[in-house]
């Protein structure tokens, strides 16, 4: 197989990096990244991330391209904020995402990544998806990602935030659906 670039659509420089991290250079592909603005969709993450797949394919025609949608459900709110988590974190921040919680015995929480990988255009669209269960905690940690610092992993004492990247990195719900895209690649 040629060295494809693959169009990595996301508006996290710092996915990238994590991405190229997890995957390795023995990967078959390279990456590039690209920042556009697409819509949330309100549905299942299978259907949030097939839909910004197909809309990345139709905005970069020609361009094979991989998204990444991640979720982050609460038990105690049935699943909720789930694909929703990124405006409930532009809106109330980490400690916010903590205090929802305020009065609920239950703080699992499952942290869900779904990477949808399409060749172009009207291609067929593959879904690879990794959990990771964890609680919800008050923050702890750097800040630089997302709700990193709120989510702690089941069996540890540290949230993600917390983690050396490197252990994070072979731990998290995006190396589970990461190394479901490398065995893809793997057996094309």
């Amino acid at each position: 197989m040629s060295m494809k670039t693959i169009t990595l659509v996301t508006s996290n420089v710092k996915k990238l990096e994590e991405v190229v991290a997890i995957l390795g250079s023995g990967f078959p592909r390279t990456f590039r990244h690209q920042s556009l603005d697409l819509l949330e969709l309100q549905g299942t993450p299978e259907e949030v991330a097939r839909y910004k797949c197909i809309e990345a394919a139709r905005q970069l025609p020609g361009m094979p391209v991989l998204i990444e949608d991640t979720c982050l459900g609460f038990r105690a709110l049935s699943g909720l904020p789930g694909p929703y988590i990124k405006s409930f974190l532009d809106r109330v921040g980490p400690e916010g995402l903590d205090k929802m919680l305020t009065g609920w015995e239950d703080k699992t929480a499952e942290a869900l990544c779904t990477f949808a990988f399409c060749e172009g255009v009207d291609q067929e669209v593959f879904l690879f998806q990794g959990r990771t269960e964890g609680d919800i905690v008050t923050p702890r940690g750097t800040r630089d990602f997302g709700w990193d610092c709120v989510f702690q992993p089941k069996g540890y004492d540290r949230t993600y935030a917390e983690l050396p990247k490197e252990e994070k990195n072979k731990i998290s719900h995006r190396y589970k659906a990461l190394d479901k895209v490398r065995n893809y690649f793997a057996s094309k």
